[in-house]
C-alpha cells in the first residue's frame, strides 16, 4: 500500500536517537544567535551614532548660518550696536544706534520702514510702538529720533493764531543727559486744506483719507511755561490713518472710533552739535553715556488725559543679543566680539541650556553611556568650531559658534538605555527557549524517536493485508504540552489510519464485485439486442455500441470515477461537420427535441472518438434541455477556433449559470438539484465530469460561459478540437 511504503520511507531517515553532531549544532545555533543580537545592537549604535554626529554637524552648521543671518539683518546689526539694552529696565527708554546714518523722518513710509526693519521699537499692552534712536553717523547732526505710534479718536489741530497750546493733541518729549533736561511740547497743526473746514472750527472729512499734520515744538520749562517761539530745529510730523483700529467700526461720519496715528520726531540736542563742532575729528560716536540718557514722551489730549505714556510698566523691549540663546543646543557655546585695533571686545557670551525635568542617570544609563562613548566613529574627537564676520556701519564683529559633539552621546544615550532593556529581553528569552527546547522538547524528542525506529521494524513485515496494523507506543510521552499533544495524536492518528484502511479495502472489493456482477448482467441483453438491431444504419445499433463501451468502461474497476479517469480512447480522424449533422438529426431519438444544426457544406477533420465524442455531445444537449424554456431550439455551431482547432458551440436560452457554480459544474456529483428532496435520480453531476473527462483524453477541452443579455443571454458551452492531420 501507498501508506504502508511512505511510513517505512519516514521511519528510516529516522535514527535511534540524536547525533552528537546534531546537538553541538542545535546549541552552537543559540550561541550564535545570541552573539548576533549584541553585535547587532553594537552596530545599530555605532550607526546610529555616526548619523546622530552626521545629523549634528548639518544641525550645527543651520544653526550658524541662522544667527549670522538673524545678525547681518538690521535688527540684528542693531543688537550689535546695543549689547546692553536687554542688560537694563526698559523704561526710563534710552535712545540705540540704528544701523543707519539718519532718518527721513519727513517721510512716513521712509521712517516705517527703517524702524521696522531695525525692529527698534518697544511694544506696549495697549499696542502702542515707540522707538527712541540716533544715526550711526554723527555728521548727520546731533539729533535723537522719536517714533512710535498709538491709537486715539479724531485729531483735534491747533488753530491757527490761537496761543491756547491745550486745546490740541499735543506730544510732550523730555530728554535727561549728563546733568541738564531739554522739555519740548509740540501741539499737532494741521496742513493738509482739504481736512479743514471752518477757520475756527476744524472738521475732519474720513472719507478724504488719512490726515497729516506738523508738530510745532515749543521750549518749555519746569513750570510747565512755554517760549512764545518755536524751536527752530525741532521738527516732527502726525499722521492718522483714515481706518479704524481693528475690531471697531466708525459710524457715518468716521469720528466714534479709534485709528492708527504714527508720528516721527526730531529732537535738537545742544550737546551733541557743541561737541561735533568743537572736536569733529576726535568725537566718540556713540556716546560713551547713551545708556544713561532717558527720553521721556507723552501723547496729550485736549483734555489734558495722557493717551500715551513711554514710562508704562507694560513695555516690551526689542530684540537683543541674549534672544539668540534659544537657538543653541546644549553644550553649545556663542561668543560675539567687536574687532580693533587693540583686540577683540567681548559683547555677549551665550551658552545652550541644559535640558530641565530630566531624572539622575541610574547606573543602566551610566553603562550605557559607557559603551557609547567607546564605539568608535570617525571624525568624533575634532572639535567643532564655526566663525564668521558681521560689517556694521560702526566696525566689524566676530561670531565665534563652539559646538559640543558630547550632545549625540547623551541623546543616543536616552535612546540606547531604551533599547538595551530590548537586547537584555532578547538573550534571556533565547536561553530560556534553549532551556525550555533542551529539557522539554530534545530529550523527549530522543525517546519518541527511539519508539519511532521500533515501529520501523513492524512496517517493514506488513503485506497489506486487512488483519495489518501498525502501534506506536507513547503512553508515558503523553501530556497537556505540545510535545505530549504529538504523541497523543500520533498514536490515534495511526490507530484511524488502521481502521481507516480497513474500512476501505473491505469497500474497494466490494464494489469491484458488485462492478463485475452489473456489467455480466447488461452485457447479456445487449448482446441479444444487437442481434435484433444488426444493421450500421440502425439508429438503435449505434446506441447500443455506446451502451455497451459505457459498460466496458466500468466493468472492473472500483468506482465510476476511477473507470473514467481510467478508460483509454482510440483517438482518429473523424469528420465532425458530418458528425454533428448526424447527431442533431438522431437527437429527437434520444428525446431531445428542436436540435439544430447549420451544416459546413464540407468535410472538417478532427483528431476524436466518434462514441466518445456522442456521449460528451448528448450530455451537453441533455443539459440544455434541462434549462432551456419550453419552446426554444437548441443550436450547435461549427467554427474555427483561435490558435488553430476547431471550436464547436452548443448554445440555449434560459437563467445564467450562478457565479458561484460555474467555475465547478464539470466537477463529479456538482448538481443544482443533488440532494434535493424529490429530485431525478439521474441528476448526479455526472454527465458534465464524463463531458470533460472525454474531451481532455482526446486532446480537446470544454467550457461554460453566460452570454450577455446584449447577445441574447442564455448558456453556450465551447467544446475545442484539434484539427486532425
Amino acid at each position: 500500500m501507498v501508506w504502508t511504503r511512505g511510513l517505512q520511507t519516514v521511519e528510516a531517515l529516522l535514527p535511534t536517537r540524536i547525533p552528537l553532531r546534531l546537538r553541538v549544532f542545535f546549541r552552537g545555533v543559540f550561541v550564535l544567535l545570541a552573539l548576533a543580537t549584541v553585535a547587532l545592537a553594537g552596530l545599530v549604535l555605532r550607526e546610529e551614532k555616526e548619523l546622530g554626529l552626521k545629523a549634528y554637524r548639518e544641525g550645527f552648521g543651520k544653526t550658524k548660518e541662522q544667527i549670522v543671518a538673524r545678525l547681518r539683518h538690521p535688527t540684528g546689526q542693531l543688537a550689535l550696536l546695543n549689547p546692553d539694552t536687554r542688560g537694563t529696565a526698559v523704561t526710563p527708554l534710552h535712545p540705540v544706534v540704528l544701523p543707519f546714518s539718519a532718518i527721513d523722518f519727513d517721510d512716513k513710509a521712509k521712517v516705517q520702514q527703517a524702524v521696522e526693519m531695525a525692529g527698534c521699537g518697544v511694544q506696549y499692552g495697549d499696542g502702542a510702538t515707540l522707538c527712541v534712536a540716533i544715526g550711526s553717523n554723527p555728521l548727520a547732526g546731533g539729533f535723537i529720533y522719536a517714533v512710535g505710534s498709538f491709537a486715539t479718536g479724531e485729531l483735534v489741530p491747533k488753530p491757527p493764531g490761537v496761543r491756547d497750546l491745550s486745546a490740541a493733541h499735543r506730544l510732550r518729549v523730555e530728554v535727561a543727559m549728563r546733568g541738564e533736561a531739554w522739555r519740548w511740547l509740540a501741539p499737532y497743526e494741521i496742513e493738509s486744506r482739504e481736512r479743514v473746514g471752518a477757520a475756527s472750527a476744524p472738521a475732519v472729512d474720513v472719507a478724504s483719507g488719512p490726515a497729516r499734520g506738523r508738530l510745532t515744538g515749543f521750549a518749555e520749562d519746569a513750570n510747565g511755561t512755554t517760549a512764545l517761539r518755536p524751536v527752530r530745529d525741532f521738527r516732527g510730523w502726525l499722521w492718522q490713518d483714515a481706518r479704524c483700529v481693528d475690531g471697531y467700526s466708525g459710524g457715518p461720519s468716521g469720528d466714534d472710533c479709534p485709528r492708527r496715528a504714527f508720528y516721527s520726531v526730531r529732537l535738537p540736542i545742544e550737546l551733541f552739535r557743541n561737541e561735533l563742532q568743537v572736536r569733529r575729528s576726535q568725537i566718540v560716536w556713540p556716546p560713551a553715556d547713551l545708556n544713561r540718557i532717558q527720553v521721556h514722551v507723552q501723547v496729550l489730549a485736549p483734555s489734558g488725559a495722557t493717551l500715551f505714556d513711554s514710562n508704562q510698566p507694560d513695555a516690551t523691549p526689542p530684540f537683543g543679543l541674549s534672544d539668540l540663546q534659544p537657538l543653541l543646543l546644549p553644550g553649545e557655546t556663542l561668543r560675539l566680539a567687536k574687532a580693533g585695533a587693540q583686540g577683540d571686545t567681548e559683547l555677549a557670551l551665550l551658552q545652550g541650556g541644559e535640558v530641565s525635568g530630566v531624572a539622575e542617570p541610574s547606573w543602566w544609563d551610566a553603562f550605557t553611556a559607557q559603551l557609547i562613548r567607546r564605539l568608535q566613529v570617525d571624525g568624533y574627537d575634532q572639535p567643532l568650531v564655526a566663525q564668521d564676520t558681521i560689517a556694521t556701519p560702526l566696525g566689524r564683529y566676530e561670531l565665534t559658534l563652539t559646538g559640543d559633539v558630547r550632545s549625540v552621546n547623551r541623546t543616543l544615550g536616552r535612546v540606547a538605555a531604551r533599547v538595551g532593556w530590548i537586547v537584555v529581553a532578547m538573550l534571556a528569552a533565547i536561553v530560556l527557549a534553549w532551556a525550555a527546547i533542551e529539557l522539554r522538547i530534545v530529550r523527549r524528542i530522543t525517546l519518541l524517536t527511539k519508539r519511532a525506529a521500533a515501529v520501523r521494524h513492524g512496517v517493514q513485515s506488513l503485506k497489506g493485508g486487512v488483519e495489518d496494523e501498525v502501534r506506536l507506543d507513547v503512553a508515558d510521552l503523553r501530556g497537556s504540552d505540545e510535545l505530549g499533544l504529538l504523541a497523543g495524536t500520533l498514536a490515534e492518528l495511526l490507530e484511524r489510519v488502521n481502521d481507516d484502511v480497513r474500512r476501505e479495502q473491505i469497500r474497494t472489493a466490494q464494489e469491484r464485485e458488485q462492478w463485475h456482477a452489473v456489467g455480466h448482467e447488461i452485457m447479456s441483453p445487449l448482446q441479444s439486442l444487437l442481434a435484433l438491431h444488426p444493421g450500421d444504419d440502425d439508429p438503435s445499433h449505434r446506441y447500443l455500441r455506446r451502451m455497451q463501451q459505457a459498460v466496458r468502461v466500468l466493468y472492473g474497476q472500483a468506482s465510476p470515477t476511477e473507470a473514467f479517469e481510467a478508460t483509454t480512447l482510440p483517438v482518429q480522424a473523424l469528420d465532425v461537420n458530418e458528425f454533428l449533422r448526424h447527431v442533431a438529426d438522431n437527437a429527437p431519438h434520444a428525446g431531445i427535441q428542436d436540435v439544430r444544426y447549420k451544416s459546413a457544406g464540407e468535410p472538417c477533420l478532427v483528431r476524436g472518438d466518434e462514441y466518445a465524442l456522442e456521449d460528451v455531445v448528448t450530455h451537453v444537449l441533455r443539459n440544455a434541455d434541462r434549462y432551456r424554456p419550453e419552446g426554444t431550439v437548441i443550436d450547435i455551431r461549427l467554427a474555427a477556433a483561435e490558435g488553430g482547432g476547431v471550436e464547436v458551440a452548443i448554445h440555449n436560452e434560459g437563467e445564467p449559470i450562478p457565479p458561484a457554480l460555474i467555475d465547478r459544474i464539470f466537477e463529479y456529483g456538482v448538481s443544482d438539484a443533488a440532494g434535493e428532496p424529490g429530485a431525478d435520480p439521474a441528476h448526479r453531476g455526472q454527465g458534465l465530469f464524463v463531458a470533460r473527462t472525454y474531451m481532455a483524453k482526446m486532446g480537446g477541452t470544454i467550457e461554460a460561459r453566460n452570454e450577455p443579455a446584449e447577445a441574447g443571454g442564455g448558456v453556450t458551452f465551447v467544446l475545442k478540437l484539434a484539427r486532425a492531420a
